[in-house]
């Protein structure tokens, strides 16, 4: 893949990431705890919801993480080598995931 298609196929990821967080705002909004508009399984099943879209949050900030810097890297020339040992990541590694940071051996 050629570094360009690399930093759009990035950049389209961050995009998506920043959509999803945006539409996923309500759901992790603190829950109301107010008996007179909801029974106690409506609230246990709302703070359920809402700790599943924290994690799914969470998650979502970690792979951001992930896809930045991988754009960094893709900026200083340095993309598709580790970041550990300095050797070239396999192709069909990085076509899995184009974040991936470390080589085979390092990631063991």
């Amino acid at each position: 893949m050629k570094d360009e298609d690399i930093r759009a196929a990035l950049t389209a990821e961050l995009a998506e990431l920043d959509e999803l967080e945006r539409l996923s705002a309500e759901s992790r909004a603190p829950v109301e705890l107010d008996q007179t508009t909801q029974g106690r399984l409506s609230r246990m099943d709302a703070l359920q919801s809402q700790a599943m879209a924290l994690e799914t949050q969470r998650r979502r900030q970690q792979r951001r993480l992930r896809v930045q810097a991988a754009l960094d890297r893709l900026a200083e020339d340095e993309y598709g080598a580790c970041i550990t040992c300095g050797e070239d990541i396999e192709e069909k590694r990085l076509a899995l995931d184009l974040t991936t940071p470390t080589c085979l051996d390092c990631a063991s």
